[in-house]
């Protein structure tokens, strides 16, 4: 009579997604949090005015700096895209922008900008990638308004005011106030270092 052998069985090795379930969370809560505040500053503010367009878009600037400190993974501003897409579609209804490809290689080149630039955890590194995607993302809508108000340059040169100002509020609000902030949620743990 032969006894089998039993050898035991080796642990396979797990293998993480890349996404894991907490940055996935992270990435949803920041891009729905971003698109209400702004709508709430631009209500509050009485339409899109030069003052709330500025304010908006510096706290718009600021929560995304900190969705990347914190996620700290390669594709995270593309994935911001697609998930702010998916809540402007449950919000204002209608379709997929036409724009969302040129947005999605706007981030994907942020993206590769912030890993060239030493990574996500070099705070100079993210200000420097959110600022580019923010610059691009303002000129794709530039270009747009251009393709669709060309016989018009009066409407074009308005379009681009805006643009500009929205711009500004991300220099001069959206990036220190995000800085300061990842600053903080380190100290209380929020965001690790590890």
């Amino acid at each position: 009579m032969s006894q089998k052998s039993h050898s035991p069985q080796t642990p396979r090795p797990s293998h993480r997604p890349y996404w894991d379930t907490e940055s996935l969370v992270v990435v949803g809560l920041f891009t729905a949090l971003s698109k209400v505040v702004s709508l709430m500053v631009a209500l509050l503010g009485g339409g899109m005015n030069p003052f709330t367009l500025f304010l908006k878009n510096g706290i718009a600037t600021a929560l995304l700096v900190v969705l990347v400190a914190r996620v700290r993974k390669f594709g995270v501003l593309a994935l911001y895209v697609l998930v702010g897409q998916v809540i402007s579609f449950l919000i204002a209804g209608g379709g997929m922008s036409m724009l969302l490809p040129c947005f999605l290689i706007a981030a994907l080149v942020s993206d590769a900008l912030i890993a060239a630039c030493g990574g996500y955890r070099r705070m100079a590194a993210v200000l420097t990638g959110v600022a580019f995607y923010d610059l691009i993302g303002r000129a794709i809508s530039l270009g747009y308004s251009f393709l669709h108000a060309r016989e018009n340059m009066a409407m074009v040169m308005v379009a681009g005011v805006f643009i500009v100002l929205g711009y500004l509020g991300c220099l001069v609000i959206g990036l220190p106030c995000g800085a300061k902030f990842v600053k903080e949620l380190r100290h209380a743990g929020i965001i690790r270092e590890v």
